[in-house]
């Protein structure tokens, strides 16, 4: 990660909390598609189901950039870097086994996909994240 930044303990249970999150890529135009997404953050890497054909999976494709932001009242995470589609059935029944400790189980979907991004920058608000 950028600058050897890390998740603090109280940011790791922040992205253990049920909340949703933003999921930003680029659009062929350079303009930015910003969709509401649930994420698991595991073994450094945050990983976001979805379907194959979406929007987003089509920019992280074709891009290859990727940021996810959360935010709960004056808390907030942004992780970004390189985003890449996982489509092997370990990769997307890990993603949905993570998925379903934070948020709810996810429906069956054939077309399920991981888009996984290895964070190179992290930011966030006072006592989530460190320095290494």
């Amino acid at each position: 990660m950028g600058a050897q930044r890390r998740l603090s303990a109280e940011g790791l249970e922040f992205v253990r909390e049920r909340h949703l999150a933003t999921l930003s890529t680029v659009r062929t135009d350079g303009s930015l598609h910003v969709v509401a997404v649930g994420f698991t953050w595991h073994d450094g890497l945050v990983r976001i189901i979805t379907s194959r054909g979406s929007q987003k999976v089509l920019n992280a494709v074709r891009d290859g950039r990727g940021a996810v932001g959360q935010v709960d009242g004056a808390r907030w995470l942004s992780l970004s870097g390189a985003i890449a589609m996982r489509d092997e059935p370990d990769e997307v029944r890990l993603a949905e086994q993570l998925y379903a400790e934070r948020y709810r189980t996810p429906r069956p979907n054939p077309e399920r996909v991981v888009l996984v991004i290895e964070p190179d920058a992290l930011l966030g608000s006072a006592g989530l994240v460190e320095s290494a």
